[in-house]
């Protein structure tokens, strides 16, 4: 093997300046958005604990380093080409392609450019010279969002991962705030690092690549607390046992999807064991909750007596009984996050938030004794709280983030561990009152909830789920058969976002003074309503009037709107008398009519979120 370098690299030396091909045989982008999401979470938590407010920037050449991982490079006819490490490198630029953009023009703006692209013969070429995604780089990079429908699976990706950061960038604001922002750069490009393995030779960078990735792998969180939980049992019987029942489980839990077996124990063992977590100020250091997030084995072997571990049976009953009975539950929530459940409903819904702090607190009531009805009755229970606590931030533009509601998670989490159904419910609904938010706005006034609630790049993921969940309420007390699942699956059919007003200002200029007035009020709650896209793309442009001739064919929402909708629909007509709801008929939609709407589903939405479901659920 010829010279091989191997040496520790800011994303700044990686990239600025630099140009990378891609191998035919690793071309494609693949990352979903819970690797990206990972990586967010992961940079902006690290980032936040050493940043503080009111430091000046030389402050961030102290902050800690942050490891993003290897790459391997080989050099070919004097360019260089990535071996392993593109979806790392891809997602890095799109990351800093959207921070160079939300810096705007300000004066103290971080020059992020030539970490993206350099510029030769008056074009852009980016960091990683593909020739099929030059063309979507460079829209991305000049603020436009092409259709990609047709397109390769590489840009389909890219775009699908540069929206998603973009929302989870717009969700990090209240974190990473404008005062932050240029800290936050400065780390990134200076403070987190890669290892960058250069070979001379494709066949050496292979071989490298070979080695790390098929041969002597390291032994992951997982494979060290079986290790130590089997090691600790000193019966070679029961050990086999233990052994066999762990990859019974682990098995399992991996047919769920990459990762699932990770997270099921860290769900488990943030459920039941984890009693402090990080304070909320810069510089505080890991507790448990944040601890057996990174490193639960390593905690596990440090809490094992508090965990009542002191002898072989002891262990041998934590994998046989503990594992498999949180396992299972976690399975069984996993699924029903995924795909509506009989009696578990709940759970889909608070998934469509994407809240994955969702699973440890589902988990924290439940107990080895409690019989099937009593589990049934807990997880719904705390779904339920969820669902309507996600709701209420959602319309008042409050984060969902990790990093912004984990603290309270893990209070909320600790407090209803093991609790019975009728006291868990008490303690939710007490939370539930304590959470500072409504549909009337937040306690200190800042947002105004369900008034000011509208379509933008933050809240439309939300918009989709709120729709969704009003929809599928509306048909199914009406008698009709529906879910949420049918409005909120991807695929072909799929359901998007409409505006009962297409995009004519000079249809409203009797009753809006400028476009941008239109187009405020245009994107509010209740001028939107949930259409397959074929719909979209052929009545989606037609004026009010004409278009509404096509809703009695689509969901009940939309048929509201037309008068047929008021005609031998006994389930619906008794439904609305009987609940008090204005629905009526809308020959016209003019700005009052948009009020009265945006009124209605106010009222809408209180019968979907209604706390009195929580009280309910204690029987």
């Amino acid at each position: 093997m010829k010279t091989i370098d191997g040496k520790a690299r800011t994303v700044s030396e990686v990239l600025k300046g630099k140009r990378y091909g891609i191998d035919y045989y690793q071309r494609e982008y693949r990352w979903q958005r819970k690797q990206v999401k990972e990586l967010v979470d992961d940079l902006t938590d690290q980032f936040l604990q050493w940043y503080r407010l009111g430091q000046p920037r030389g402050a961030v050449e102290k902050y800690g380093n942050y490891f993003l991982g290897s790459i391997i490079l080989s050099e070919r006819d004097g360019h260089r080409y990535i071996v392993d490490g593109q979806q790392r490198l891809t997602t890095v630029t799109l990351l800093l392609l959207l921070l160079h953009r939300r810096q705007g023009e300000r004066k103290d703006r971080v020059v992020l450019e030539d970490l993206i692209y350099s510029e030769r013969f008056g074009e852009k070429a980016f960091n990683l010279a593909v020739e099929d995604r030059r063309a979507i780089m460079s829209a991305l990079f000049n603020g436009e969002v092409p259709d990609t429908s047709e397109a390769s699976e590489s840009v389909q990706t890219i775009v699908a991962r540069y929206q998603d950061l973009d929302e989870l960038l717009q969700e990090q604001v209240e974190e990473i705030d404008e005062a932050a922002l240029p800290y936050f750069c400065d780390w990134l490009t200076e403070k987190v690092y890669l290892i960058e393995i250069s070979a001379a030779s494709d066949e050496d960078a292979y071989t490298i690549f070979e080695t790390m990735n098929d041969r002597g792998l390291s032994l992951t969180p997982l494979d060290m607390l079986k290790g130590y939980l089997l090691a600790n049992i000193g019966d070679i019987g029961q050990r086999n046992e233990a052994a066999r029942v762990w990859r019974e489980r682990i098995e399992a839990l991996r047919k769920l999807g990459k990762d699932e077996d990770t997270d099921a124990v860290k769900a488990w063992l943030r459920a039941r064991y984890a009693d402090s977590v990080r304070e909320r100020r810069s510089g505080s250091e890991n507790k448990d909750f944040e601890r057996i997030g990174s490193e639960f084995h390593r905690w596990l072997g440090e809490h094992a007596e508090q965990l009542g571990l002191k002898s072989g049976q002891d262990f041998f009953r934590f994998v046989c009984e503990d594992m498999v009975f949180y396992t299972r539950q976690y399975e069984r929530i996993r699924r029903a996050s995924l795909s509506p459940a009989q009696g578990l409903e709940p759970v889909y819904h608070v998934a469509a938030f994407n809240f994955t702090l969702q699973y440890p607190l589902l988990l924290a009531p439940l107990r080895i004794t409690d019989t099937p009805e009593v589990i049934v009755r807990k997880i719904r229970a705390v779904a339920v709280f969820l669902d309507i606590l996600l709701a209420r931030r959602a319309v008042n533009y409050l984060s969902m983030t990790y990093g912004a509601m984990s603290y309270a998670a893990f209070l909320i989490m600790r407090d209803i561990r093991g609790l019975e159904p009728t006291v868990l419910v008490d303690v939710l609904v007490r939370r539930l009152d304590e959470q500072g938010c409504t549909f009337d706005g937040t306690a200190d006034g800042r947002r105004n909830g369900f008034d000011g609630f509208a379509l933008n790049q933050w809240s439309k993921r939300y918009i989709k789920v709120l729709l969704a969940r009003m929809t599928a309420h509306l048909e199914t007390a009406s008698g009709m058969e529906s879910s949420a699942a049918r409005y909120l699956v991807e695929g072909r059919g799929r359901y998007e976002i409409e505006h009962i007003w297409a995009d004519h200002y000079a249809r409203h200029r009797d009753e809006f003074a400028s476009q941008a007035d239109f187009a405020d009020y245009r994107n509010r709650f209740g001028g939107l309503l949930l259409l397959p896209k074929s719909f979209n793309a052929s009545y989606g442009d037609l004026p009010y009037a004409k278009k509404r001739r096509h809703y009695p064919s689509q969901n009940l929402l939309a048929w509201s709107l037309h008068e047929q909708c008021y005609e031998r629909n006994p389930g619906f007509l008794a439904w609305i008398k009987r609940e008090g709801l204005p629905f009526v008929a809308m020959e016209d939609f003019r700005k009052a009519d948009l009020d009265a709407r945006h009124a209605l589903y106010r009222q809408l939405a209180d019968r979907v979120w209604d706390p009195g479901r929580l009280v309910a659920e204690a029987g």
